[in-house]
Formats: structure tokens, C-alpha cells, sequence
């Protein structure tokens, strides 16, 4: 049956599963585990002058903005994908035989951040923790074991985007090139996968500086909900991936609040695996991209979720 994106996200709160405990008044929702409590508390004191309720928790924009998307698509009557981790095959099943609008459905509020601070001042200083627990990790670290190239194969090249001192690659895996794009020149430095780095402020310049059909996989971890620019990000994934090229991105149910986009924080994590869809559709010269659910034990530690895609061979 065909998915034609429906009422997802009618009701301006989303249904949300697995996150913390949030600091805010209950009639707030926000799809973003608090990774950063004490950076969170600073901001969010400093943004509302030492109220208890910040001015701005969710713009509600990206929620109104993605009821465009699913009246756009011509349809008042399909399933409701609304986030649970309780939903048995809710993400795996958002982005099978999706009709998509015409035009990309979202503005540019939509890619607006609570703290819209520079990201290279916010990463300035290394974190050399790990953003989701270890059962997320074993979880991702398997599903690369099961789709990357062998270890060691030649002319293999792999970008690990939005990278850090740690990859979660698997144990001992090697390629020629492995290059990392990150913020902190320390964690990159740190992450010994990495035969080379690049650092670089996506969000301020798109642009990757790597040549045409030039990268087998490229990787992305839970950073895909802080891409401010994402279709001039994924149109440059494209353009550097070699024809039939993996991309995989990521992504928990844990972020930088402050800094993940209005839509992502607005929005639970089907809608989450919808959204990333979304990119690779409109970016084109993908194939239509498939939703993964790797959550090693639902409910009882991170969820794991992925959005893959490969290039198109003629693109």
C-alpha cells in the first residue's frame, strides 16, 4: 500500500518515546534526549533572562510545516507514522512507497536553532565522550560490519562525516583513505580510523572540498539533525560519491538541543527517518532511500536508527 505521508504530524505536540527527563514545563515536548544538561541550562538561563520557561522552546514551525508536507502529498486518510519507539517497524515502514510533493516542503524557520550561536565557537572545546550508549553503538558498529567493503579493499574511500574522535567503526577495519570532516581538530586528531581530516563548518559552508565521484561510503552519526543546509550538503554528497556509492546516516533520539533544528525537535523519530528521506528525494541522483531499525533493546537503552541511500549509477 502506498504511503502518502497522511496526518503525521496534525497535533502540533508529537507522540515522543524514550527521552529524559526534561527540565521544562510538561506541556513541552522535545524529540531530543538532553545530551548537554549543563551547556542546555546555561542557555536556556541566559536566553530568558532567569525565567524558568525559555521564550522559544519548539518554533511548532516544523510541526506546522510537515502537516503542509503530508496535505501537499494528496492525502487525508493514510496511516499515522507518529514516533514511538514502541511501534514495532513504525521508521522502517515511514519511507516505503512515499509520493512525494513536488517541492522540497520546508523553509528556511524550519532549519532555525534555539542557540544560533557559531557552531565553531559551541565545538570549540573537544568532548571525548560518546553521544549514545554502548548498546547503540554495538548496534551501528554491527550494521557497518555487515555493509561496509571488506577491510584493507583497494581504491576504497570513505568519508566519516560530522566526525569525531570516534567513528564506531569495526574493530581493526582499514581503507587507503578514510578521511574525517568534523568541528574540533582535537577529537579528529584523537580518531585513530582517520588517515586524514578535514575541519569544517558545514552550516556555514556547504561545500565539500573533495573531488567529483571520489568516496565509496559515506558515514554520518547522529549529526544529520544539525545540518542547517541540508539539500546543498546532500547535493554534494552525491556529486562526490562514486556511482552506486553508500550513504549512511545515523541518528538516536539524543542531541544537542539547542542546536538541532526546529523540525527535528519538533518531531519524534519516525518523522525523524521521513525528514532524512526527504533530502536524498529532493537532493536527487539518490535511490529512493530505506529506513533501518537497529535499536538494540527498545525502551531499555538508545535507539538506533538508520537512513541509507546509494547513488544512482547514471547520476
Amino acid at each position: 500500500m502506498t504511503n502518502r505521508l497522511g496526518h503525521t504530524l496534525q497535533q502540533r505536540i508529537p507522540v515522543l518515546a524514550g527521552v529524559s527527563a526534561c527540565p521544562f514545563p510538561s506541556k513541552f515536548s522535545v524529540a531530543c534526549a538532553i545530551d548537554f544538561a549543563p551547556q542546555l541550562s546555561r542557555t536556556l538561563k541566559n536566553r530568558t533572562g532567569g525565567r524558568g520557561t525559555p521564550r522559544r522552546l519548539v518554533l511548532g514551525i516544523g510541526a506546522a510545516l510537515w502537516g503542509q508536507f503530508m496535505s501537499m502529498a494528496g492525502n487525508s486518510g493514510s496511516k499515522s507514522f507518529l514516533a514511538s519507539a514502541r511501534q514495532k517497524g513504525a521508521v522502517e515502514q515511514v519511507l516505503k512507497n512515499v509520493e512525494w510533493p513536488e517541492q522540497f516542503p520546508f523553509k528556511e524557520e524550519d532549519f532555525q536553532r534555539f542557540d544560533e550561536s557559531s557552531d565553531t565557537l559551541f565545538y570549540e572545546s573537544p568532548r571525548f565522550v560518546t553521544h549514545i550508549d554502548d548498546p547503540a553503538i554495538a548496534a551501528l558498529t554491527k550494521y557497518y560490519s555487515e555493509v561496509f567493503p571488506p577491510s584493507s579493499t583497494p581504491g576504497v574511500a570513505i568519508l566519516d562525516m560530522c566526525s569525531s574522535w570516534v567513528s564506531h567503526f569495526p574493530a581493526g577495519y582499514k581503507q587507503d583513505r578514510i578521511v574525517g570532516m568534523g568541528l574540533n581538530e582535537e577529537e579528529l586528531k584523537r580518531n585513530p580510523v582517520l588517515t586524514n581530516y578535514v575541519v569544517q563548518d558545514l552550516n556555514i559552508n556547504p561545500k565539500l572540498p573533495f573531488e567529483d565521484n571520489s568516496f565509496d561510503v559515506i558515514t554520518n552519526v547522529v549529526s544529520v539533525d544539525y545540518l542547517t543546509k541540508p539539500l546543498d550538503v546532500f547535493k554534494e554528497m552525491r556529486r562526490i560519491l562514486k556511482p552506486g556509492g553508500l550513504v549512511i546516516m545515523s541518528f538516536s533520539n539524543r542531541c544537542f538541543w539547542t542546536k538541532a533544528i526546529s523540525v527535528w525537535t519538533s518531531t519524534g523519530d519516525a518523522d525523524h527517518a521521513m525528514i532524512v528521506g526527504s533530502y536524498f528525494h529532493y537532493a536527487g541522483g539518490f535511490e529512493p532511500p530505506q529506513a533501518v531499525d537497529i535499536s538494540p533493546n527498545p525502551g531499555r537503552s538508545d535507539p538506533m536508527y538508520i537512513v541509507y541511500s546509494r547513488k544512482l549509477a547514471t547520476a
